[in-house]
């Protein structure tokens, strides 16, 4: 008779994630990318924010350990106004940038 043996489940993490979301109207057709550093982003190539709603993108990482600085831009040309703004590393970032059209 073989003895059964159980599996010790180890501890499981949770995973955290870093969201910056944005409320802003960017005009059909167009789209909201984000640069900056930390959590995966760059400065040099933006990346595709997801449009959650007519107003609304959102970026995630689950990758992020420190604050992460970044700017949104729209069709990755035009850039918001005003300073850079920062997201601490599992938290949410919510901002309504203005863009000079």
């Amino acid at each position: 008779m073989k003895k059964k043996t159980s599996a010790k489940k180890s501890p499981s993490k949770s995973i955290s994630k870093t969201t910056i979301a944005s409320r802003v109207d960017v005009g059909f057709g167009n789209n909201l990318y984000i640069r900056g550093q930390g959590g995966g982003l760059s400065w040099d190539v933006g990346t595709l924010m997801k449009n959650v709603s007519p107003y609304e993108w959102v970026w995630e990482s689950k990758t992020a350990t420190q604050t992460i600085e970044y700017k949104l831009i729209i069709n990755d040309e035009l850039w918001a106004n005003g300073e850079n703004q920062f997201a601490s590393a599992e938290g949410t970032s919510i901002s309504a940038p203005t863009f000079d059209w």
